[in-house]
């Protein structure tokens, strides 16, 4: 899956305060270990700067568009978005 824009267009509309997309491609960036991210991409979600959700990459295989989008219908749902 071409993750950006299936993200992109899978987030339209929805009420969160703020989107920040991140682009690592730099094996020296912080966030590998500030957040144990093992694989790309990783899908986090912060509440009060703390990370409240999150779904990883499988290595090797990524992440599957069906599997982000139950993903956020779930979170859509639980948050009344």
């Amino acid at each position: 899956m071409r993750f950006v824009p299936a993200f992109e267009d899978a987030i339209y509309g929805c009420k969160f305060e703020k989107v920040i997309s991140v682009v690592m491609d730099d094996y020296d960036n912080p966030l590998w270990d500030d957040y144990e991210i093992a694989a790309v991409p990783t899908v986090i979600l912060f509440q009060d700067g703390k990370v409240s959700k999150r779904l990883d990459a499988r290595l090797g295989a990524g992440l599957k568009e069906e599997r982000f989008l139950t993903w956020l219908n779930e979170l859509k749902q639980s948050m009344n978005l």
